[in-house]
């Protein structure tokens, strides 16, 4: 006679080991891989950064909401509107805040109900001051007109960031790494840094020792990139220009077989008339590690459940 019973029981262990998704300790996004050239497939710079249950998003890009939408869509749950209430921005340069404007009023529309909290570099707290003034009729539409919208969706709560940690809590600490941006005085990278895992993300940067060091052993290090033969092609003007503000395959690749992340992810890759193919062979001229070409609305996971 055969025993069922251990058998029905190990049928439904495996039914539920493989139909319940293990959650991964931290949690990314690449939203917006996209440079000021407007490549359909490529929205503006942003990433999220999912932990504890908490949506962090780097960046507002142009699309940015309607990529958070689209990874909502493909199954990242916690994408939802609502919870779109944390941003961290690199820097003031349009193609990472055009985005802003939707990103403070579209979620409040679809019921999120705190105030967006913003943590950027000095002057962000002008540039939403303007925002809001520009977009005051609308807010008052809502909240005074036919349509239901709540009183406190629409708010926000800016902190001007310095270098260093600019929030910690049990589990999760975010730094900020001031990073090397052609002529801007203020520019970040950050660092989350979760239960003994990492994930930096560059911001737009030449070459800087600061970012290297922040990222040595890191679980991810997404980094700008751009390609240094195709550059050489460019007006002497535009050269000058990225040498100074932004980071060839060459360099990245040096800066990554110092740094040592388990994984590199290239995002905002300027490769004019050059390549794919021509940035990933001048990163392993000296890199050999695990290498991805960032695209709009690939996920990765750190930590239990990681790829």
């Amino acid at each position: 006679m055969i025993a069922t019973k251990p058998i029905i029981g190990i049928a439904l262990f495996l039914a539920v080991l493989f139909t319940c998704p293990v959650t991964a300790d931290m949690q990314l996004v690449l939203l917006g891989t996209g440079t000021p050239n407007p490549v359909p497939e490529r929205a503006g710079a942003a990433t999220a950064i999912i932990v504890d249950g908490q949506v962090w998003i780097i960046d507002a890009g142009p699309g940015v909401v309607r990529r958070i939408s689209a990874a909502h869509r493909n199954g990242v749950k916690a994408l939802s509107q609502p919870s779109l209430s944390k941003l961290l921005i690199t820097h003031l340069h349009s193609d990472h805040t055009l985005g802003l404007p939707d990103l403070i009023y579209a979620p409040w529309t679809l019921e999120r109900t705190a105030p967006i909290e913003i943590r950027g570099p000095k002057g962000t707290a002008n540039m939403v001051s303007h925002i809001e003034q520009a977009y005051a009729k609308d807010v008052t539409f809502r909240i005074e007109g036919a349509e239901p919208a709540n009183t406190t969706g629409w708010k926000t709560k800016v902190t001007e960031i310095n270098g260093g940690v600019i929030y910690k809590s049990d589990t999760l600490t975010i730094e900020a790494i001031p990073v090397c941006h052609g002529g801007w005085d203020h520019a970040f990278g950050f660092k989350f840094t979760h239960k003994g895992k990492s994930i930096v993300i560059s911001g737009d940067t030449t070459y800087c020792p600061a970012l290297e060091a922040a990222a040595a052993n890191a679980d991810i290090l997404v980094h700008e990139v751009y390609d240094a033969a195709a550059l050489a092609k460019r007006d002497a003007n535009w050269q000058a220009y990225h040498r100074a503000a932004h980071t060839s395959g060459p360099e990245l690749g040096k800066l990554a077989a110092n740094a040592k992340p388990k994984h590199l992810i290239l995002h905002h890759q300027l490769a004019w008339s050059g390549s794919k193919e021509a940035i990933l062979a001048q990163i392993a001229q000296s890199f050999s590690g695990k290498v991805t070409w960032g695209e709009d609305l690939m996920v990765f996971n750190v930590g239990v459940g990681a790829d």
